[in-house]
């Protein structure tokens, strides 16, 4: 076992969490969140039959916020209940069934079960196992760290993975259209048939002091979209105006991320949004984000069609694996 599991701590916690969980007082979400007050991020009606108005609402929700949800997504209810229903069974087997699929000591890829994702801030823990796999594309996939238990995770991930890719096509379609690109380009700058689609499970166990712990601590995501699977505990928050929210919980709803990526393919047109994971007294809360993602070796920057001496590149061109390190390892960029 690489560390002790978060979920095995959370069963000897009673009243306190052990110092290296509670967070400084400038991250601490009882002193910095905004008390009272739901952060309505944009709501997008994604069936909408008047494109223009869904192209519109995905262009300023991707300039204004970086963050919006979606529904009316073509995904089935029972597609995303299965879904959910797999990841809760396989957090709840006992340990070391789970520890099979432990990410392998020292290795350089993300997949896996484990706790620890990036260097920590002054040793710093957040609240949170994993389960990282990809889904997509069929070449990428490596089923040993697809769990066998429940008998039907294969199944329920297949199922959700092949009613994604049209709302991933769509999403690209109105991000590109808005910058007054052609249709395909912002995807092929991605990584086009290539894109890959990682899977994470998150799993949050109950924390005897959500006021001092974080789920996941601030972020912008290193993908270039990430199309995320609540569970009905609701705990994302959101930077806005330097101060962070509750984020509305949309039962059915996908939170849909603006990542790095799309914000560099952009040169600053889209942005990426600040957020953060807190974590619940009473009970588990979990989420299903699948991060859509450059192929490691293509080198990602803004489109020579968006740059001109008006208009500089605001980012650097590089590979996405070099982008992913420099991000994991607090690296500037």
């Amino acid at each position: 076992m690489e560390m002790e599991r978060v979920q095995e701590i959370a069963k000897l916690s009673e009243e306190t969490i052990p110092e290296e969980f509670i967070r400084t007082t400038n991250e601490q979400p009882g002193l910095t969140t905004v008390q009272g007050a739901v952060l309505e991020v944009p709501v997008i009606n994604l069936s909408n039959p008047d494109e223009n108005k869904v192209l519109q609402a995905v262009m300023d929700a991707s300039q204004n916020w970086g963050m919006f949800q979606v529904v009316n997504h073509g995904i089935p209810d029972e597609t995303i209940r299965k879904l959910q229903e797999v990841g809760k069974v396989f957090f709840e087997l006992p340990q070391e069934e789970k520890e099979v699929y432990a990410k392998p000591h020292g290795s350089q890829n993300i997949e896996g079960y484990g706790t620890k994702l990036q260097k920590e801030v002054e040793g710093k823990k957040a609240w949170v196992d994993h389960l990282f796999h990809k889904i997509w594309p069929p070449s990428e996939i490596n089923h040993l760290f697809w769990p066998k238990n429940p008998p039907s995770y294969r199944e329920a991930n297949e199922e959700y993975t092949k009613h994604m890719h049209g709302i991933v096509d769509k999403l690209f379609r109105f991000l590109s259209l808005g910058l007054g690109l052609e249709g395909h380009e912002m995807k092929e700058a991605v990584g086009g048939e290539n894109l890959v689609y990682l899977l994470k499970i998150n799993y949050y166990p109950p924390c005897p002091r959500p006021d001092l712990a974080l789920g996941v601590p601030a972020h912008t995501d290193m993908s270039a979209i990430t199309i995320l699977v609540p569970n009905d505990v609701p705990g994302l928050q959101a930077c806005r105006n330097d101060q962070w929210y509750d984020v509305k919980y949309i039962p059915n709803a996908l939170i849909i991320h603006i990542g790095d990526q799309v914000q560099i393919v952009s040169n600053g047109k889209y942005k990426s949004m600040l957020h953060r994971s807190t974590v619940n007294k009473e009970q588990t809360r979990l989420s299903w984000p699948v991060f859509l993602e450059p192929p490691p070796d293509l080198e990602v920057g803004p489109h020579p069609k968006l740059i001109n001496e008006a208009n500089p590149p605001k980012f650097k061109t590089k590979k996405y694996s070099e982008y992913c390190y420099c991000k994991l390892n607090k690296i500037p960029q």
